[in-house]
């Protein structure tokens, strides 16, 4: 228990106070081209911290669940500026029924085609080209994906669908995505501060995107129909990312996913010491536990993506069966 204290209060102290430093380095540089390594710090801090948000909203940090939802809100609305409501809602879904169609919020995702009935909807010429390369477009596309993070909050925060503490997120992230805007434009010039937007906005995508795909795409997709176990439900749809310890750092220890999904609430840094005890688990049991390594887990996407587009793959069978035949 002190263990996981220290870790977290170690790492929510160095999030504010590092973000807080960025700002005043920011500042103090000034009206520079420098900035564009600045944007570059930005981007990486933030990423950090959203992982933190991860991990809070996962209840991982303290026992109290109204410290880990407070806690949560104000990393994710007042640093990052993404909605922790929007973010919860949609993540709570993924965790009860991962790769699962019309279950699934992740595997609904309008810019990709993750089946080959998603694929076959494009109507129009340029999604289905867009679909057609997807996957050799998908790395391309993630500086997108910042902007779309901020902006799925801000659509949810502004429905008429019933929201907790609505007000309260609002104000955050108003506070943070207006503040923010304003320090940028206040401080650089309009086009210096437009091409620092776009890095680090677009270098925080590019980061989450890298770090959240690796973990399901590729995965087996079951049907709406389908009725699986706990432990099959979990272990089959995820992938494990094989690394050092930095690599636990720069993925947020979504790299343990197996063991994340098995277990939300473990905090991050007892999954490490979990995983071949879960991995052992699942080979006495019959249980395929896929682990392979971040690069090949890239190819895995994007071939994926690629085959999916081009109509070619069953997403029901094939990919259990190229995990079992590809590196473990």
């Amino acid at each position: 228990m002190r263990r996981r204290y220290g870790y977290y209060w170690t790492k929510l102290c160095g999030a504010v106070a590092l973000f807080a430093i960025a700002i005043a380095v920011f500042v103090w540089i000034g009206n520079s081209w420098w900035q564009m390594l600045t944007a570059v710090a930005f981007a990486l801090i933030l990423t950090q911290t959203a992982f933190l948000g991860h991990d809070a909203a996962h209840r991982q940090i303290f026992k109290s669940g109204k410290w880990n939802e407070w806690v949560s809100m104000v990393l994710a609305d007042l640093i990052v500026g993404i909605s922790y409501g929007w973010w919860q809602h949609k993540h709570t879904r993924h965790h009860g029924n991962p790769n699962k169609e019309g279950a699934d919020p992740d595997i609904d995702f309008p810019p990709l085609a993750l089946t080959p009935v998603q694929a076959r909807s494009r109507r129009t010429e340029l999604t289905r080209w867009l679909t057609l390369h997807q996957g050799w477009l998908f790395f391309p596309m993630l500086p997108l994906e910042g902007f779309a993070l901020h902006m799925s909050g801000i659509r949810r925060l502004a429905s008429r669908e019933p929201i907790t503490r609505r007000w309260v997120e609002l104000s955050f992230m108003t506070v943070r995505l207006g503040g923010y805007l304003a320090l940028v434009f206040l401080v650089l010039s309009p086009d210096k501060a437009l091409v620092f937007l776009a890095i680090q906005i677009g270098l925080f995508g590019v980061y989450m995107g890298s770090s959240f795909a690796p973990n399901h795409k590729g995965m087996p997709i079951v049907s709406k129909d389908a009725r699986l176990d706990f432990l099959r439900r979990q272990v089959l749809m995820s992938r494990n990312i094989r690394g050092s310890v930095m690599l636990d750092v720069a993925m947020g220890g979504l790299n343990y996913q197996i063991e994340h999904h098995l277990f939300p609430s473990m905090p991050r840094p007892h999954l490490r010491r979990a995983q071949p005890i879960i991995e052992a688990y699942c080979s006495e049991h019959d249980v395929l536990y896929t682990s392979t390594t971040l690069m090949h887990s890239y190819r895995i996407v994007v071939t994926y993506l690629n085959q999916v587009g081009l109509g070619a793959r069953d997403p029901f069978e094939c990919p259990l069966v190229a995990q079992r035949s590809g590196p473990r």
